[in-house]
């Protein structure tokens, strides 16, 4: 299940991200990326995730999200330190699924409020307009309005919810699926004129 966003990260406000640099992640960055998953692991019910992991079983999550391609991992870096991350994932593992990815944000617990979802997520949307991906999904446990915000001001539509699927904490959590259409392109050539 992607996580929708973590965290409450508001509008990106002039300013407020000046200093802080977003690239691909790194494997000297898989301690810091580990400590931030392994928060909402805990604390929280984001992600489904019950016990937390190491950084050798996250290391798999690591290399599956190269520098290029449709499954991408960003990094969000202020003085060397990860303040957070973004990635896009496969949606499903059949092959016809391809072009369809599941995107996450994640902001360390200190660094929410500051915009910096919203410039994760605007930096992982463009990069997926650019590669051969024809749909975004998010997986939001409710309730999350800063989630549900952040997705929908990025275009983001709800097309369900799965009613108390996943249980944690002793309390059965609902799971809201949204969508959003990637200006899908083939060898360069646009072709967002495709039919849904």
């Amino acid at each position: 299940m992607g996580d929708g966003m973590a965290g409450s990260a508001t509008d990106v406000t002039a300013g407020v991200t000046t200093g802080i640099r977003v690239r691909p992640g790194a494997e000297g960055d898989l301690t810091e990326l580990t400590e931030i998953y392994n928060h909402y692991v805990v604390h929280t019910p984001i992600t489904f995730d019950i016990e937390p992991v190491t950084v050798e079983e996250r290391r798999a999550w690591l290399d599956s999200h190269p520098a290029t391609g449709r499954h991408r991992l960003l990094v969000a870096e202020e003085s060397g330190r990860v303040l957070g991350y973004a990635t896009s994932s496969p949606f499903r593992e059949k092959r016809a699924y391809e072009t369809s990815v599941e995107t996450s944000v994640y902001l360390g617990p200190d660094h929410t409020g500051r915009g910096l979802g919203g410039l994760l997520y605007r930096t992982l949307l463009e990069t997926l307009a650019h590669e051969d991906v024809h749909r975004a999904y998010a997986g939001i446990t409710q309730p999350n309005a800063a989630s549900m915000r952040l997705h929908e001001r990025f275009g983001f539509r709800p097309v369900g919810l799965l009613g108390e699927v996943g249980r944690k904490f002793g309390t059965f959590w609902d799971v809201a699926w949204l969508e959003k259409r990637i200006a899908w392109s083939a060898g360069g050539a646009s072709t967002s004129g495709r039919g849904r």
